[in-house]
């Protein structure tokens, strides 16, 4: 095989990464984007050279104006799209947030319609499957203090 045909079937994902942040209730907060039907976790595509720990903490500063520290990797998910391709997406544990920082949230309004606190239990009828799936194992990876590789959002 040749340095071209092996760079031709090397894969080239686009890669996302996105936070979870909690309430004193434990409800995850969500995000309403503008142009997408359904609720979201603060988070976006990763851009070149960047880390997904850079590009996440990036996000939540573009998308919600706040800077809290971010901690552990949660879950990686390999997820191929259709209409897109390969696809890897991280979700890092934003933690609880303080009364004091929900209250400087200042949503991008040029993407966002809001951000909302809802439990658990509610995220089937909120996210989008694939987005369900991966934020449930991501908070079962945070209680279990262990980061989860999935595929589609089910660990391998």
């Amino acid at each position: 095989m040749t340095e071209t045909e092996q760079e031709q079937r090397m894969a080239r994902p686009r890669m996302a990464a996105g936070a979870l942040f909690f309430n004193d209730q434990g409800h995850v907060l969500l995000v309403r984007p503008s142009y997408k039907p359904k609720w979201e976790i603060p988070g976006g595509y990763i851009e070149t050279g960047e880390s997904p720990l850079a590009a996440c903490r990036r996000e939540v500063l573009e998308e919600l104006g706040i800077t809290p520290p971010i901690g552990s990797l949660l879950v990686v998910d390999w997820a191929p799209s259709e209409n897109e391709g390969d696809k890897i997406l991280y979700i890092f544990d934003g933690g609880q947030l303080q009364q004091d920082e929900h209250d400087a949230i200042r949503l991008d309004l040029a993407e966002l319609l809001g951000a909302e606190y809802h439990p658990v239990d509610a995220l089937d009828e909120l996210l989008i499957p694939r987005l369900a799936r991966r934020v449930k194992q991501a908070i079962k990876a945070r209680g279990q203090a262990q980061t989860q590789y999935l595929e589609h959002g089910v660990p391998a």
